[in-house]
């Protein structure tokens, strides 16, 4: 008799302890859950899964396929199987001017052959009215088979009644042709402005077309409108946002950040429920501090504690580029033993600039390539610790591409965020020793000697400077080699990034540079639900493989905002 008993009571314990396991989470079921997933969370306490589930916009668990199942209600969960493929966080682009696509915009990327740029020209003045613009560009001399600067010859002959702006890659320099010149009233004797560059022809001395940085301010273009109503306007608005924001989708990336932007086309969206991108808007760093007390309004209208439109940086330039041949230097280009870069301002009024608005509690952002131009910047940032006193006020140095080797501590001493393009690399570094020799380009894209020295990184793509995709940048991270896949191990290898890294700093590190760290850039419980497959395993598949994988479904909130097929 009372082994019976005891074997009822045993049954009656195992019953028990079964249902209590089985109703461990007694919570809402969940709107989404993705199983069988390889999930790299980029969270170091959890840094590998199998599975998440969110309710809403937030994640509410990160786990195995073994304890998913409690989270789904049949006929209320979506659930997606990911068939083992790889699941990172949402991709955050720390550096984009992200915007309307123009479908009549000529697209001069990746050309080698100078003379295209005359066939485009021509096709487009084809199609235009007389005197309407021709816009195009993202060409880069350095692809060209000639190396050379192109010049207006190139289209004056198919374009002689309309004015023709070509900008290149940089978006620091521009080509134009002799109807936009005469308009602007530019001759050979027309003198450069401060910070800027009218290109000269050596022996005639007549412009050649190309502008660079503040000379572009002298063009007039004269254009005539094409006519449309305000609701033909606003329709091809519409339509020029909704492609950028499924080409965005496309390719995985779920927040950009505008160095600067406009919050109208994002809060548009949102109020029609179609917003499918969290943005963090920056603006211009004014010369009048009146415009500083005209932000504090913004920046109440669109706080940091909302999830979607934030009043992001303000954005200053102190010098060009790298491929204009406009960035400051301490010692003069080796190709141009004559020039040492352009300044866009003394350092005394970077200096004002960056104090009054660090004063007000902004964050402020700096366009800074060259070596000179970010010692500046950390010489203006470490000026506002020293008068407004020390506070997290993560400032950037927008690019950050060459350093003085003894700058590079100063970034974690400083607390400056570096917010860097590893695209910019690979693309640049092809000229980047001609042009300033090899000793000074150990300090170039160092994205290694920033995490040994404790810099916090944010990465981007500078779109449209650079394509959107992050793959790109991704592969460029961990290659250093030319998109072609050229051999051998890289440029200055030591720099090398490896791909958990990488994501990384295109994750957290971007999320950290936008004061999100908290909730966003990591698959974690309590975490916005941003979250990117892939088809392929980036983690390990072959580096010349990585440009080739696709997205097969991007999570923006929770929901699906693009599915691949």
């Amino acid at each position: 008799m009372f082994r019976k008993a005891l074997a009822i009571i045993t049954i009656l314990c195992f019953i028990l302890i079964f249902y209590g396991c089985a109703r461990k989470y007694e919570g809402p079921s969940a709107d989404l859950v993705i199983k069988n997933a390889k999930i790299v969370t980029i969270d170091k306490d959890n840094p590998r899964a199998e599975a998440v589930a969110a309710i809403g916009e937030f994640i509410i668990a990160v786990t195995s396929n073994k304890k998913i199942d409690q989270y789904i209600q049949e006929g209320t969960t979506k659930v997606i199987d990911a068939k083992g493929q790889l699941l990172i966080p949402g991709l955050n682009d720390a550096h984009c001017h992200f915007g309307s696509i123009d479908p009549d915009y000529i697209d001069l990327r990746y050309i080698t052959d100078p003379n295209i740029i005359t066939e485009r020209i021509k096709e487009k003045v084809a199609q235009a009215k007389p005197g309407e613009l021709i816009r195009g560009g993202r060409w880069e001399h350095e692809m060209f088979n000639n190396r050379q600067w192109p010049t207006k010859e190139l289209i004056d002959p198919v374009s002689p009644n309309n004015p023709v702006a070509l900008s290149r890659a940089d978006g620091h320099s521009v080509l134009v042709n002799s109807y936009v010149i005469k308009n602007s009233g530019i001759t050979k004797d027309t003198p450069d402005p401060f910070g800027g560059e009218i290109q000269k022809d050596p022996v005639s001395g007549e412009p050649t077309g190309i502008f660079k940085e503040t000379a572009k301010r002298l063009l007039k273009y004269g254009a005539v409108r094409v006519k449309r109503t305000p609701e033909e306007e606003e329709e091809e608005r519409m339509k020029g946002w909704q492609a950028a924001f499924d080409m965005a989708a496309k390719l995985g990336v779920t927040t950009v950040q505008l160095p600067p932007g406009e919050f109208q086309p994002y809060q548009k969206f949102r109020d029609l429920g179609n917003l499918t991108l969290r943005v963090y808007v920056g603006l211009p760093l004014p010369e009048d501090e009146k415009q500083l007390e005209r932000y504090l309004e913004l920046k109440k209208q669109y706080p940091r504690e909302d999830n979607w439109i934030r009043f992001g940086y303000l954005k200053g330039f102190i010098d060009g580029t790298l491929g204009s041949g406009t960035m400051l230097v301490f010692e003069p280009f080796e190709d141009e033993p004559d020039k040492t870069g352009l300044a866009m301002m003394p350092y005394e009024e970077l200096e004002r600039r960056i104090v009054a608005a660090d004063k007000m509690g902004f964050q402020i952002g700096i366009h800074a390539i060259g070596p000179k131009a970010n010692r500046w910047i950390l010489n203006a940032f470490e000026k506002a610790q020293q008068v407004n006193e020390k506070r997290d006020s993560r400032h950037r140095s927008e690019h950050a591409q060459i350093l003085a080797l003894e700058d590079i501590p100063r970034f974690e001493g400083l607390r400056v965020v570096t917010s860097m393009q590893p695209t910019h690399c690979i693309t640049d570094k092809r000229f980047a020793e001609k042009r300033i020799g090899k000793e000074r380009c150990k300090g170039a894209y160092a994205w290694r000697r920033l995490l040994d020295a404790g810099a916090k990184i944010a990465f981007g793509t500078d779109y449209s400077v650079e394509p959107l995709d992050p793959l790109e940048g991704l592969y460029a991270a961990v290659t250093r080699k030319d998109r072609a896949g050229e051999p051998g191990d890289g440029w200055f290898p030591d720099q090398k990034l490896t791909m958990e890294e990488a994501i990384e700093l295109y994750t957290l590190g971007s999320a950290y540079a936008e004061f999100m760290e908290d909730r966003k850039g990591m698959i974690k419980e309590g975490y916005l639900a941003d979250m990117v497959i892939f088809d392929n395993d980036l983690m390990t598949i072959p580096p010349e493989e990585i440009m080739k994988a696709l997205v097969d479904y991007t999570i923006v909130g929770g929901k699906v905002i693009y599915k691949r097929n």
